[in-house]
């Protein structure tokens, strides 16, 4: 996706505004197509975040939860997908920190985080090597990167989503891909 291209961000911002309005209206399946086109790219983030699919589902779980009560009180339909990718990010740094208490009170499996599972395993090495990548990134670096180059959110998406502004967001780009391209040349996986 051309990034200096807006229209297709601006027709999907205006297809879930539609959907939305029409979700708070009480149209069921207005909401049930909102849902579907968002749970995937909704689960990918969270899953590559958190690393383990099995925390991706409990924790996307909550995002939706939450997103459907608040979803009445949404003021800026336009704005769908930063919203729910806000409420998706509280969600996962509530649970990366819950692991990090766990961790240090001596719980959880710290082999975790980099699981790679059988399904994945037949995936295309250059992205097993980018997912080892991701997943050894501190989770600010890490969510940025997955954001902007997976997700597709443009540069004021992602501020959006990151309370933070457009510049801080560009900054952290650079220094995320600048990490990652040291972890990959440090695992030998690029020149």
């Amino acid at each position: 996706m051309d990034r200096s291209d807006a229209d297709g961000g601006t027709e999907r911002a205006r297809r879930d505004a539609l959907l939305v309005v029409r979700a708070q209206l009480g149209d069921r399946r207005a909401l049930a197509e909102l849902v579907g086109r968002w749970h995937a790219p909704v689960w990918r983030y969270v899953r590559r975040m958190l690393g383990a699919s099995g925390d991706a589902d409990d924790v996307s779980q909550e995002v939706w939860a939450a997103a459907l009560r608040a979803l009445p009180r949404l003021d800026r339909p336009g704005r769908f997908a930063p919203w729910l990718y806000t409420i998706a990010r509280r969600s996962v740094m509530n649970q990366l920190r819950a692991g990090y208490d766990a961790r240090r009170a001596g719980a959880g499996d710290p082999e975790d985080a980099g699981h790679v599972t059988e399904e994945e395993a037949g995936a295309v090495l250059d992205r097993a090597q980018v997912a080892e990548g991701l997943a050894a990134l501190v989770p600010r670096e890490r969510e940025v990167l997955i954001l902007f180059h997976l997700e597709d959110l443009s540069l004021e998406e992602c501020a959006q989503v990151l309370a933070v502004p457009v510049g801080t967001v560009k900054s952290r780009l650079f220094h995320a891909r600048r990490s990652l391209r040291a972890r990959l040349i440090e695992k030998g996986y690029t020149s």
